[in-house]
């Protein structure tokens, strides 16, 4: 087995295990290393605010935010116009660079980013993400790299997009199953289930109606429910009431 396919092999069992931002990072670092580059960043874009995990400078990478550098950067633009891997070069510039782009590359060299490969991944409704892994190396070839091993390459940002999209839709799921409920929350909900009006369940626990009212639209909200009787259903479906 090639050491390349050996360290995809790794990278992979190792995402199986990563279970939030800070771990994802250092998988990436690592496959990063192992493929011979310093740094990784995974830029994620679509109609709200882009998200990114990456080994870089954090002081490059707050400026680069900061500055709104996502829409002038010319690897995005052009992950998001194609759909192969591609290497690029900051001393050489990107095709059809304006001056604008060349000074943000021109920039990016002051924080030792040289160089790289960059692996565009599509996504649904105008969402995009890139994958890229870059070097301060100036002897450096990424074309090199991408010639001899870009399938894998490609198959680690491929990877890396898919596990992490699977996990962040798992945690936001379990966040909402595992949201809790105060016990008045619960107890105004059990009431409510046993056909009380707000004035008989205030009678009962010794508070106003009105409150009952807000631990109900509390427990409403939280259930992610239309109404009381369906927060009362979703209660009892997640185990929430007896």
């Amino acid at each position: 087995m090639k050491r390349t396919e050996y360290l995809f092999e790794e990278f992979v069992d190792a995402l199986q295990t990563a279970e939030d931002g800070h771990a994802f990072e250092r998988v990436a670092s690592r496959v990063a290393h192992g493929l011979g580059f310093r740094w990784f960043a995974y830029l994620r874009v679509g109609d709200g605010q882009p998200s990114l995990i990456s080994s870089y400078p954090k002081s490059w990478t707050s400026r680069y935010f900061r500055l709104n550098y996502q829409s002038l950067d010319p690897v995005v633009q052009r992950a998001r116009a194609e759909r192969g891997v591609f290497s690029w070069d900051a001393q050489g510039a990107m095709p059809r660079s304006n001056r604008a782009q060349l000074r943000f590359f021109e920039e990016a060299t002051t924080y030792g980013i040289r160089s790289g490969i960059t692996v565009p991944i599509r996504g649904g409704f105008g969402q995009m993400a890139a994958f890229t892994l870059a070097t301060d190396d100036p002897l450096m070839r990424p074309d090199h790299v991408l010639a001899g091993s870009g399938d894998i390459v490609q198959f680690v940002g491929i990877y890396f997009h898919a596990h992490l999209s699977e996990r962040t839709i798992a945690t936001s799921v379990a966040d909402k199953e595992a949201a809790p409920l105060s016990q008045r929350e619960r107890q105004c909900l059990a009431w409510a289930a046993r056909g009380k009006t707000l004035a008989e369940a205030a009678v009962l626990m010794g508070i106003t109606p009105r409150t009952v009212e807000f631990h109900l639209e509390n427990a409403r909200r939280k259930l992610g429910a239309v109404t009381i009787a369906h927060a009362v259903a979703q209660a009892v479906r997640r185990g929430f009431l007896p």
